[in-house]
C-alpha cells in the first residue's frame, strides 16, 4: 500500500495514525471514515473514539508528531548566529525532517485544498515562514526573499517531483539539497550588484 510505512504494533494511538495516515493518501482525506479506519485496525468505532474523537483530531495528531523535528529545528536556529554555515545547516536538518515525515507531506500535496481549510494548513504555513525567517537576511532585497521561499519549495516539491525519476531516494535528496543550498548561498551572499 503505496509508501507510507508499516503499521506500528503495541501502541493503538500510533497504529491509528499509520492507518488513518495510509487511507487518507491512498483514498483521500474526505473519502475516508472512521469506519474504514477502525475496520482497518480491526477495532471497534468505541476504540478508536476513546483516542480520537474525529479525522482533523487524527490527523492533526500526525502532524504534531511527525513535524515536532520541524519545531525544534525552528527554536535551535533561533538561537543561531545568523551565519551561511548556520543556514546550510537548517536545510540539511529540515531535509533530514522532510525524509522522516514524507508520508504526511505526500498527503498534504495531494490533499492541498483539504489541508488550506483544516488548523493545520496555518500550522504548516506559520512554520514555512518561521523557517524563511531563518534563512533569510531581514533586509534582504526581494530577489534574495524569493531565492529563500524557492529553496524550501524546492525541498518540498523536490520530494514528489522526482517520485518518477530514476534514481536512489538518497542521491535525489541530496541533489534537491543542493541546490535549495545553493539558492540560499546566492541570497546570503549575492555578490556584485544584482
Amino acid at each position: 500500500m503505496g509508501s507510507t510505512p508499516q503499521p506500528r504494533r503495541g501502541n493503538t494511538r500510533q497504529r491509528i495514525q499509520d492507518v488513518a495516515l495510509e487511507l487518507f493518501v491512498e483514498q483521500g482525506y474526505e473519502k475516508t471514515s472512521l469506519r474504514e479506519i477502525s475496520e482497518q485496525l480491526d477495532v471497534t468505532k468505541a476504540a478508536l473514539y476513546y483516542h480520537f474523537k474525529t479525522k482533523e483530531d487524527i490527523l492533526v495528531s500526525i502532524f504534531e508528531d511527525l513535524n515536532r523535528p520541524v519545531e525544534e529545528l525552528i527554536a535551535w536556529g533561533e538561537k543561531q548566529p545568523r551565519t551561511l554555515e548556520t543556514k546550510k545547516e537548517i536545510l540539511r536538518r529540515y531535509s533530514e525532517a522532510l525524509r522522516a515525515a514524507a508520508p504526511l507531506f505526500r498527503f498534504m500535496q495531494e490533499n492541498q485544498a483539504t489541508v488550506r481549510d483544516l488548523s493545520i494548513g496555518q500550522t504548516m504555513k506559520g512554520r514555512v515562514l518561521g523557517l524563511v525567517g531563518l534563512i533569510k537576511e531581514p533586509d534582504a532585497p526581494l530577489a534574495d526573499q524569493v531565492r529563500c521561499f524557492s529553496a524550501l519549495f524546492t525541498m518540498h516539491a523536490g520530494m514528489f517531483a522526482l517520485n518518477d525519476v530514476d534514481g536512489d531516494p538518497e542521491e535525489k535528496r541530496k541533489a534537491i539539497l543542493e541546490v535549495a543550498v545553493e539558492l540560499v548561498t546566492r541570497a546570503h551572499d549575492p555578490g556584485p550588484a544584482q
